[in-house]
């Protein structure tokens, strides 16, 4: 049976040239990049150019970016590493739909006695702008939002944030795993101080992420050990994954436009079809202001599970929201923060579309899910779930 991938939001397949680009560092230009002889400094120079592509996908500098072991860490790294910098300053700021690394980051440190401020969103998952504002105080250290939300694809706004934070003379801190490689992103204009980057998100390897720290911005480090990353990650670099890292995201940023484009087009054509074939539908999160791949659809009368289990009898992989909470038997906390109701929050479908899926492969979701749904609906209506 073929595999009918729609799940990039979770994760991405390798580009081959990636896979090209990582091998020689397996088996010949091995050396550990802190050695000074020619096989390790080799592998120093490569991690340095990866370091250089990742920075231009961003408009960064090189110097600004540190490579952590994935997104998770970056979140980490820049909200622990914030408040272990600057104890007076312990009040942060986040969102009620953040990403389960951010969330249960900001439990951990309440636990220590750390403030945290958890603001609501609207129906289609945007913040109040004037809400942040109020929730400001003298000992507000970090504002820590997500860029783009990886269950409904709603786009915060950013830039604004930005504004408030700078005037504040607060750090802004986003979560840009979802939205690097599908957005369009200048840290500088767009005020950000610190991002965090997941390569397995734009067709790199998984295992190996960044930050992005703002110069001047200083944090404490939350790894001890060697020197490495400027003394601020310690750990023997994964250099293989930093290679593909650095390649993955040269490869998007080449494509940028094109890639946007082509997965809008898939989107929108299968919200459509959608629309027109099914009944008692809801799109969670706004249409206008959302990722480019992303659709998130709940099915009135349906359970996400078994819909899911379903369509993977057809090939068909999709999710019912964040991959890192799939397992969990409660509710999505983004579609019940924007208020989803009950009869629509446990149907709930996420397809995130990528670079390999294309118009045929849509119609073939689509034919099936248009079956699979009559059919668990006759199901419930006759009483057997």
């Amino acid at each position: 049976m073929n595999t009918y991938y729609f799940d990039n939001g979770a994760t991405t397949a390798l580009k081959q040239e990636v896979i090209d680009e990582m091998i020689p560092y397996f088996n010949e230009v091995y050396g550990n990049p802190s050695s000074i002889y020619a096989l390790s400094r080799n592998a120093k120079k490569a991690i340095e150019n990866a370091r250089e592509q990742i920075a231009n996908l961003i408009c960064a500098d090189k110097q600004e970016i540190y490579f952590t072991s994935g997104g998770t860490e970056a979140d980490n790294m820049a909200i622990r590493g914030t408040m272990e910098i600057n104890k007076v300053k312990n009040h942060i700021i986040t969102t009620k739909i953040e990403h389960p690394a951010i969330l249960n980051t900001c439990k951990f440190l309440e636990q220590k006695g750390v403030e945290v401020t958890y603001l609501n969103v609207d129906e289609k998952g945007f913040i109040n702008l004037k809400e942040l504002k109020n929730s400001i105080k003298e000992n507000t250290g970090i504002i820590s939002i997500m860029f783009a939300n990886n269950e409904i694809g709603t786009i915060e706004p950013v830039v604004e944030i930005g504004k408030i934070a700078k005037e504040k003379n607060i750090i802004f801190h986003t979560d840009g795993v979802q939205a690097v490689g599908n957005i369009e992103i200048d840290v500088n204009k767009m005020g950000i101080d610190m991002l965090s980057i997941s390569s397995h998100k734009i067709y790199g390897p998984k295992g190996i992420g960044a930050l992005y720290i703002k110069k001047g911005i200083n944090i404490q480090k939350i790894i001890f050990g060697g020197a490495q990353e400027k003394n601020l990650r310690a750990g023997t670099e994964n250099v293989p994954g930093i290679i593909g890292f650095g390649k993955a995201a040269e490869l998007i940023n080449n494509n940028l436009n094109k890639h946007i484009i082509k997965l809008k087009e898939l989107r929108d054509y299968y919200i459509n079809e959608i629309k027109k074939r099914i009944p008692r539908i809801k799109i969670n999160g706004s249409i206008e202001k959302r990722l480019p791949g992303n659709a998130n659809i709940s099915f009135e009368g349906i359970d996400s599970t078994s819909l899911i289990l379903e369509l993977d009898n057809y090939g068909i992989c999709a999710s019912g929201g964040s991959a890192c909470s799939s397992k969990e038997k409660k509710p999505s906390h983004v579609l019940s923060a924007i208020g989803v109701s009950e009869k629509f929050i446990n149907g709930a479908l996420r397809t995130t579309f990528g670079d390999f899926n294309n118009k045929r492969e849509v119609d073939y979701l689509l034919n099936n899910l248009e079956k699979i749904i009559s059919k668990l609906r006759n199901i419930n209506n006759e009483g057997i779930l």
